[in-house]
């Protein structure tokens, strides 16, 4: 066989060794990499694809196969150290394949002696030899999984991720949408749901005295734009960025506080598939954020009364909103020194400097200034008067002394944006909110490559961020569902506003009044726009103490809010209102009440509804008992029925860790 140094051409290359390739099908697959190809930790991950061990679902004849350009697509996706580019299709009879150029490796797709599709791959990747890695069929679960569902489950598991939640019709229109591509591309196309500025100003608080100096509204008017907005994949995002880009209604003060929140929530909800470098912007200068963290109001230092500019925003728009403490690699795990120690992003002299840059800034009060809610949703204004006229030096960058306001934020905010942290660090987090609480390496370096570029040379696009983060094969294989390292404590507002969406909850004053469920002693232990702190409602690296999820080097962010107290909390509070106790808010359970005689029926549709994928054994048969029990011969004894299904699904296992 000719090496690569002896072709001038990657396709004669390719034909060089098609010759071989029947040769090697003919005597039932191609060579196997040796064990010190596999050395780094990107080749281990290769192995399962080198294996040439068909996945215990191969399809059976008639079903479902990869065409070689979704093997390669996929192939290029999931092992990018390999196959780093997205190249062309090519064709050497009997191959279709793609080379690429910066590794030498080929990936290809040829029909062996008896028709069978056969996957192989060729260069550095396979130690010089042509390998046959399998049939393309073997391939068909993991490769399709990122196309479209297969099944009503893994619809409605998509949606889990990607939705605030979801009804018999999201799924039925997920599996008609032509692939979840196509269904993402039509979320991002619908029109922006009412705002929450304009709900609140629909129902009068505008003028009312109890908004202007309390919350009357606040709670409502965020509880009802996430249980009935109709563009539930912006809304996921808002509330994922919500808990990144962190202001909560307790740390806010002055007039209008539900409309400087319901204006925060709107640039969340605006900007969702928008750039981040136009977010980061957004967010320093509104109203809301600048209350907050203190940069609304801030001044320039004094020396004769010994003022110093406010360093809070300084600190957490690096520490929280963009490049975190330490420094990342592109898949999200620290950067080490000479010492193995992680290398610190910032130091506390460059945030002293960075304050300056955030002085000067202030509520518009052009108008009639705080006396109507207006000023709360227009971005703050520069005094000049109030601005440090003083040079500030940080990651690298100086802002030069006499530098205009506006001049010196945007040094400032483009430095941050464009830190090679933003992309590891945002996109671990956003993976975490809507997907799993730990992703791989690999996953993390995927998503943040995108962040870094969308294909098309535009960094920080946030669209294009959420389609990886839900696109990912990690995100779609099935096989994930029985990884017990996979997955994410659901957060109870979640849950409560997943019920409400899947039985099609009303409010029967329209008001949504189900006010601030915080109290994890009678409530759900979580109120969307009321994190306790900055630092959200729990860590991102959070590890529950002495238990196994710490034994095993895994994190748990949602477990946080987990103890005794919050467990028996939402437990009461999600049998209240799941038997109608609410005295607002209701369900319609027309759909489960015309099956609730059939136990097995109803918790069938149920599981799909809230659960997805379907529960233990163990699980399922402990809630058809419970079901069984309750005669289901009057109507009270369906609607208890259902009642019982519902809250038994609600505080399983198997639905609180979502899959």
């Amino acid at each position: 066989m000719q090496g690569v140094e002896q072709l001038e051409r990657p396709r004669e290359l390719w034909a060089a060794v098609a010759g071989a390739a029947a040769l090697l099908s003919a005597c039932g697959g191609g060579d196997t990499l040796p064990d010190a190809m596999l050395e780094t930790a990107s080749a281990q991950d290769m192995r399962h694809l080198l294996a040439a061990s068909p996945s215990a679902d191969t399809p059976s004849p008639g079903a479902s196969v990869p065409s070689a350009t979704q093997l390669m697509d996929w192939a290029e996706n999931v092992y990018s150290p390999f196959f780093p580019s997205h190249e062309p299709d090519l064709r050497a009879d009997p191959f279709t394949y793609r080379y690429y150029p910066s590794t030498q490796n080929y990936l290809g797709v040829a029909a062996d002696a008896s028709g069978v599709s056969r996957v192989y791959i060729f260069g550095p990747i396979s130690g010089g030899v042509l390998a046959d890695v399998g049939a393309l069929a073997d391939f068909s679960e993991r490769v399709l999984a990122g196309v479209a569902p297969a099944s009503d489950a893994l619809a409605a598991r998509f949606l889990s991720q990607a939705t605030l939640g979801y009804t018999e019709a999201d799924i039925a229109a997920l599996r008609a949408a032509g692939g979840y591509r196509a269904w993402l591309q039509a979320e991002m196309a619908k029109p922006i749901s009412t705002s929450n500025w304009d709900w609140l100003v629909s129902k009068g608080y505008d003028t009312n005295a109890n908004a202007m100096t309390g919350l009357a509204g606040f709670d409502s008017s965020i509880w009802q734009r996430l249980i009935t907005a109709p563009d539930g994949l912006r809304q996921r995002m808002a509330l994922a960025l919500s808990e990144f880009f962190v202001v909560g209604v307790d740390g806010v003060t002055g007039n209008w506080k539900p409309f400087r929140m319901a204006a925060y929530w709107d640039l969340l909800a605006a900007n969702a598939f928008g750039n981040y470098r136009t977010l980061l912007e957004q967010v320093t200068l509104s109203v809301a954020m600048g209350n907050y963290l203190n940069m609304a109001g801030n001044q320039k230092e004094n020396a004769a009364t010994g003022r110093v500019p406010d360093e809070n925003y300084a600190r957490e728009v690096m520490q929280l909103f963009s490049i975190g403490l330490v420094e990342l690699n592109l898949d999200g795990t620290p950067k080490l020194n000479s010492q193995g120690q992680p290398i610190e992003t910032y130091t506390q002299d460059m945030v002293t400097q960075l304050a300056r840059v955030f002085t000067g800034w202030d509520f518009d009060r052009s108008g009639s200034g705080t006396t109507v809610p207006e000023f709360a949703r227009k971005p703050m204004v520069l005094n000049a008067n109030l601005h440090s006229n003083l040079a500030a030096s940080f990651l690298g960058v100086t802002v030069p002394a006499n530098t205009a306001g506006a001049a010196a934020l945007k040094i400032a905010l483009d430095t941050l944006a464009a830190h090679p942290n933003v992309g590891p660090f945002l996109g671990k987090q956003l993976i975490q909110r809507l997907v799993t609480s730990n992703p791989s390496p690999y996953y993390v370096a995927r998503v943040a490559k995108v962040f870094n570029d969308n294909g098309q040379g535009v960094r920080g696009d946030l669209g294009a961020v959420v389609r990886a983060v839900l696109l990912d094969d990690e995100a779609r294989d099935p096989a994930k569902l029985s990884d017990p390292s996979w997955g994410k404590l659901r957060e109870p507002m979640l849950r409560a506003i997943q019920w409400a969406r899947a039985f099609k909850a009303n409010s029967l004053t329209g008001n949504w009044n189900l006010g601030n469920t915080s109290d994890p002693s009678r409530s759900l232990g979580q109120s969307p726009q009321r994190s306790p702190s900055v630092f959200n409602y729990f860590r991102p690296g959070y590890v529950p103490a002495g238990s196994a999820i710490g034994t095993a080097s895994l994190v748990a962010p949602e477990f946080q809010l987990s103890n005794e107290t919050s467990v028996a909390g939402y437990l009461n509070a999600m049998q209240n209102v799941v038997g109608s106790g609410h005295s607002d808010v209701k369900p319609n359970y027309v759909s489960e009440l015309a099956v609730a005689a059939d136990a097995n029926a109803l918790l069938d549709r149920v599981v799909v509804l809230l659960n997805g994928t379907a529960l233990s054994t163990t699980s399922r048969a402990t809630i058809l008992g419970a079901l069984n029990a309750i005669a289901a011969t009057s109507d009270t004894g369906k609607a208890n029925r259902v009642y019982a299904a519902v809250f038994l699904v609600l505080a399983s296992p198997d639905y609180l860790v979502q899959k």
